[in-house]
């Protein structure tokens, strides 16, 4: 038996009589080469020599999308799809796209779905589905998906980092966004820029705000005109709040992002209540006596005004720190080195490992002090995982991430040393390091922000977006064709709930390559439980031939539709083969 593969045969670029196959071809490698206009080219040619070619067109919607013209890119995979409704290929480019238009969420799933069923042996409709699933928070539904295509390629190196981002709790860059949302996410990005700064405005005004008050009323013995100056900074609340809720427009949809969202909503939260606690704090100021067992009320409001926004920063920090599994994502991102993804993926999750090694020496050192010293011994051990990843990783080009390393490690060993022996000096050399690493996180930070280049925050975390859908089509040759053009009868085979059925069918085979039979009624039927069907045909002029063609059926209005997925050509036995 022998498989007819597909025929992945091109000129050179100077031959003007190729074939609409020849030029998806030269498309495909010039894709590849990272050359999309000239792709796009290339696509172009091949479909006006073959409008029925869908291969053309989903090359031509792919060469669209890498140049980020989403819209224009969305018709060619409509077009390839009404070409070839049974192509895995067809299905996955139109769902790929479709993810990216807003409303067509829902499509896009469907079309996903629809890829997996129609080659359930393929990697990349399995990743596509836990591209969706992780686009809108689902992680263990992403998991699974990315661990079913891993079953089927385990070197599949989108699977591989994705599944790292499922493992991590991954944020998408819009977390406040549900892409299945109708709503454009440009809308629903405004509205949260202007929330956020809103509530940055406004902290920052009140906070500046009760610090320049109490300095007056203290320092410069000005307690009226500091108040005054109080209430004017409540007054200008005022024009910024109008001003920011105009460019909101999505009001109804602001709950639901700031549940989506949750560091969003807190931030809203309290610069809103930073308000009310402020107006307090100048009320209880203003009182000529104001009884003593108020002022740890006083000052306590001071503090949500002043100190609200740096502590909602460290708890952000160390709660981002803690979600997800950062060892188990590093060793799935450790089995693609050579993706660059990969690559900047792993950078940031040795930085979470980092900060959460430090919140536990940290929290370590502090119950020892507070409650026995010589439990800090066990400080030794809390870099060892830490140390253990970075040696896995072989991360020797970010500075800041070693330097901040060593300090932690340096950390855990001095406050070890302080806890066992009694030593201040071993306490000092332990807390002054865990300080020095904070601020060289800060400086590395300072200094990613400043170049614009990723940081040491799960915010740098990106997802792997490798090109789906351009695959080549099965290529029908010229032998495989006649059979079908002579043969007497063809013979279909299916499955229905009863086993596998054999019947006889009639039809024809288009140019496009595309089988249209003529079958019973409950071929129909059984097609919409499980498409994937064979069609068996013998070639009368040479009767020693048989082909088979196995894809995927579909029902048209009077047809059913077969997309090929694998064509064979074998001999029937006889004597011609001890020739």
């Amino acid at each position: 038996m022998e498989a007819v593969g597909i025929d992945g045969s091109a000129g050179k670029d100077d031959i003007s009589d190729k074939s609409s196959r020849e030029w998806c071809t030269e498309a495909l490698t010039r894709l590849n080469a990272g050359r999309p206009e000239s792709a796009l080219e290339a696509a172009r040619r091949a479909a006006d020599l073959d409008p029925a070619d869908e291969w053309a067109h989903r090359l031509i919607s792919l060469a669209h999308e890498r140049q980020g013209r989403d819209a224009d890119a969305l018709p060619p995979a409509e077009r390839a799809v009404d070409l070839a409704p049974g192509s895995w290929s067809a299905r996955l480019r139109l769902a790929a796209i479709s993810r990216r238009i807003p409303g067509r969420w829902a499509g896009a799933v469907a079309d996903a779905v629809l890829a997996a069923r129609f080659a359930p042996e393929e990697a990349d409709p399995e990743v596509l589905l836990g591209d969706l699933a992780l686009l809108r928070g689902d992680h263990p539904d992403a998991e699974r998906a990315y661990r079913a295509a891993l079953a089927r390629d385990p070197g599949h190196p989108q699977a591989r980092v994705n599944l790292a981002l499922s493992l991590l709790r991954w944020d998408r860059p819009r977390p406040h966004h549900d892409p299945a949302w109708p709503v454009d996410p440009r809308q629903t990005g405004r509205a949260r820029r202007a929330l956020e700064v809103w509530a940055r405005q406004t902290r920052l005004l009140l906070a500046l705000a009760t610090i320049a008050v109490t300095a007056a009323a203290l320092a410069l013995e000005a307690g009226a005109w500091a108040q005054v100056c109080g209430i004017g900074a409540l007054a200008a609340l005022v024009p910024l709040t109008v001003r920011q809720a105009r460019r909101v427009g999505v009001w109804a949809y602001v709950p639901a992002m700031a549940g989506r969202d949750p560091w969003l909503g807190a931030a809203v939260l309290s610069a809103g209540l930073s308000v009310p606690a402020f107006a307090a704090w100048l009320l209880l100021g203003a009182v000529p006596a104001t009884p003593s067992w108020l002022d740890p009320v006083w000052a306590g409001l001071a503090g949500i005004v002043v100190l609200g926004w740096p502590a909602l920063a460290v708890v952000r920090v160390l709660a981002e720190a803690w979600r997800g599994r950062p060892m188990s994502a590093l060793a799935e991102l450790g089995a693609v080195p050579g993706e660059r993804t990969a690559a900047r993926d792993t950078g940031v999750t040795l930085w979470i490992v980092l900060i959460r090694t430090w919140s536990v020496l940290v929290a370590l050192a502090a119950g020892a002090l507070a409650v026995e010293p010589r439990a800090a011994v066990a400080a030794v051990a809390v870099p060892y995982p830490m140390v253990r990843a970075c040696l896995r990783a072989r991360r020797r080009g970010d500075a800041g991430l070693l330097a901040a390393g060593a300090l932690v490690a340096l950390a855990a060993l001095g406050c070890a040393a302080g806890g066992a022996l009694g030593s201040p000096w071993g306490w000092r050399a332990g807390l002054g390091a865990l300080g020095a690493a904070v601020a060289v996180f800060a400086v590395r930070a300072l200094r990613a922000w400043w170049h614009g280049a990723p940081g040491p925050w799960r915010a740098s975390l990106v997802m792997c977006d490798l090109p789906m859908g351009g695959a080549p089509s099965v290529a029908l040759t010229s032998e495989v064709r006649q059979a079908f053009a002579y043969a007497r009868s063809l013979v279909l085979s299916y499955g229905d709930s009863m086993g596998p059925r054999v019947v006889g069918a009639a039809g024809s085979l288009t140019s496009s390559g595309e089988l249209r039979l003529i079958a019973e009624p409950r071929v129909w039927e059984a097609v919409e439980a499980d498409p994937r069907v064979a069609v068996f045909a013998a070639d009368p002029l040479q009767r020693r031939f048989w082909v088979e063609v196995r894809g995927i059926a579909r029902a048209g209005p009077d047809v059913l539709r077969i997309t090929p997925k694998q064509v064979l050509v074998g001999e029937f036995p006889g004597r011609h083969q001890r020739r």
